[in-house]
C-alpha cells in the first residue's frame, strides 16, 4: 500500500540563476534622505571585479521552498525551468535541499531564467530578464494522491502570467482546506489590487515590505500602523510589513488571554518586532525578505501563533545576510531556537 504524504507547503513562483559579481570600484549617490540611490561606473571602460559566485535555483518561491525544507517541513515547488544545464543545476539544488520538484516543469528550447547581480557590499543591483513559459495549473501535480498541500506560498511571477493567477483562485475555491500565503512580486504589485482582489480576499497571510505596501496602496503614507490597517482591509487575515533594519510589523486578531481560545473574532491589533542583532555587519542582503516571510509561515505551519512566528522570523533574516545569496544562510529550526534562547532583553514583540 502506498503511503500518502501531504505536502506542508507548496511554493509557486519563478526560478532563476544568479551570478553575484562582486564589484571593486563603483560610486553610490543618494539624495538627502539616503533613498533613491544610484550606482555609477565608468562608461566604455574595462571594469575589474573581485569575484563571481553563481547561485542556482533561486528566486522568491525557490528561496522559500529551501527555507521550509531546512526548517524540517515537507516542501514542494511548482516552477518553470528550461531543459538546459542551468535548469538541471537548479533541480539539483532543490533536490540537495530536500525540496520536492514534482510540480515543476522543464521546457525544451526555452532557457532557464538568468539574472546578473552587481554586488557592491552590502547592497546589490540585479539585472533581470524573465523568459516566457507556458503556465497552467495541473491539479494532479498540486495535490498528488488527492491530498492538497496545507499551505500554498505564492510569490513572484512575470508579466505573462495573469491567467495563472485566475486559475489559482479557482483551484483555491475548490480546495478550501489549503491556506494561502501571498508574498507578491513586482508584476503582481503592478497589476493592482482590483485585478487580484480575489487573491487578497483568499490570503491567510500577506507579506510585503514598507515600500511595496505603499505602492500597493498608491500612497506615500509612512505610518506602519495605517499601512497595516489599509492592507488588512483588502482581505488578508494576517498582514506582515517589513521595514529593513527598522524591524517588522504585524496585524492580526488579538490573542485571547485564556489559553486555547485562539483569536477573538473581529478584534485586530498591531505589533512591532525589532530585528535580531547582527553578529557582524551584513555581507549581502539578497533574500532577507524571503527568509523572514518563509520562516514566519513555517512557524504557523508548525502550530505557532502569529506573535510567536513574529519572534522566529527575523532570526532567519539575520543569518541570511551573513552569506552570499539567499539560501546558504537559511537556518534549521534547532538553530533558530538556539538564537531565540539567547536573545537580548530588547528582542521582544511590542503592541503598538
Amino acid at each position: 500500500m502506498k503511503i500518502q504524504n501531504q505536502v506542508d507547503v507548496l511554493c509557486i513562483g519563478d526560478t532563476v540563476c544568479e551570478p553575484f559579481i562582486k564589484l571593486i570600484k563603483a560610486e553610490v549617490h543618494c539624495n538627502v534622505d539616503n533613498v533613491g540611490c544610484t550606482i555609477t561606473m565608468p562608461f566604455g571602460a574595462k571594469i575589474p571585479f573581485e569575484s563571481a559566485t553563481v547561485c542556482y535555483g533561486v528566486g522568491n518561491a525557490a528561496n522559500a521552498s529551501v527555507s521550509f525544507a531546512r526548517i524540517g517541513l515537507k516542501s514542494s515547488i511548482a516552477t518553470e525551468l528550461g531543459d538546459d544545464e542551468n535548469g538541471q543545476k537548479s533541480l539539483d539544488n532543490f533536490h540537495e535541499n530536500n525540496v520536492d520538484t514534482g510540480p515543476t516543469n522543464l521546457h525544451k528550447g526555452i532557457p532557464t531564467n538568468y539574472h546578473y547581480v552587481l554586488w557592491y557590499p552590502p547592497e546589490r543591483t540585479i539585472l533581470i530578464q524573465h523568459n516566457t513559459y507556458p503556465k497552467k495549473i495541473v491539479a494532479e501535480k498540486f495535490a498528488p494522491d488527492n491530498l492538497p498541500p496545507k499551505y500554498i506560498y505564492f510569490s513572484g511571477l512575470p508579466a505573462d502570467s495573469l491567467n495563472y493567477h485566475f486559475e489559482l483562485v479557482d483551484w483555491l475555491r475548490k480546495n478550501r482546506g489549503t491556506k494561502l500565503v501571498f508574498q507578491p512580486g513586482t508584476f503582481q504589485i503592478k497589476l493592482g489590487v482590483e485585478t487580484l482582489k480575489d487573491l487578497y480576499n483568499m490570503s491567510y497571510v500577506y507579506i510585503v515590505n514598507k515600500e511595496e505596501a505603499q505602492e500597493v496602496l498608491g500612497t506615500s503614507e509612512n505610518s506602519l500602523q495605517i499601512l497595516l490597517e489599509k492592507i488588512q482591509k483588502l482581505g488578508p487575515e494576517i498582514v506582515c510589513i517589513t521595514d529593513g533594519p527598522h524591524g517588522a510589523y504585524l496585524r492580526a486578531k488579538e490573542k485571547s488571554l485564556s489559553e486555547g481560545e485562539g483569536f477573538r473574532e473581529g478584534i485586530y491589533k498591531n505589533y512591532f518586532m525589532p530585528i535580531y542583532p547582527d553578529p557582524k555587519p551584513p555581507l549581502e542582503r539578497t533574500g532577507c525578505g524571503d527568509a523572514f516571510a518563509s520562516c514566519f509561515t513555517a512557524m504557523l505551519v508548525l502550530g505557532k501563533t502569529p506573535l510567536e512566528a513574529l519572534e522566529y522570523a527575523p532570526i532567519n533574516s539575520m543569518n541570511v545576510v551573513q552569506e552570499i545569496g539567499a539560501q546558504k544562510g537559511l537556518l534549521t529550526l534547532e538553530q533558530i531556537e538556539t538564537y531565540l534562547k539567547n536573545k537580548p532583553e530588547s528582542y521582544r514583540v511590542v503592541e503598538i
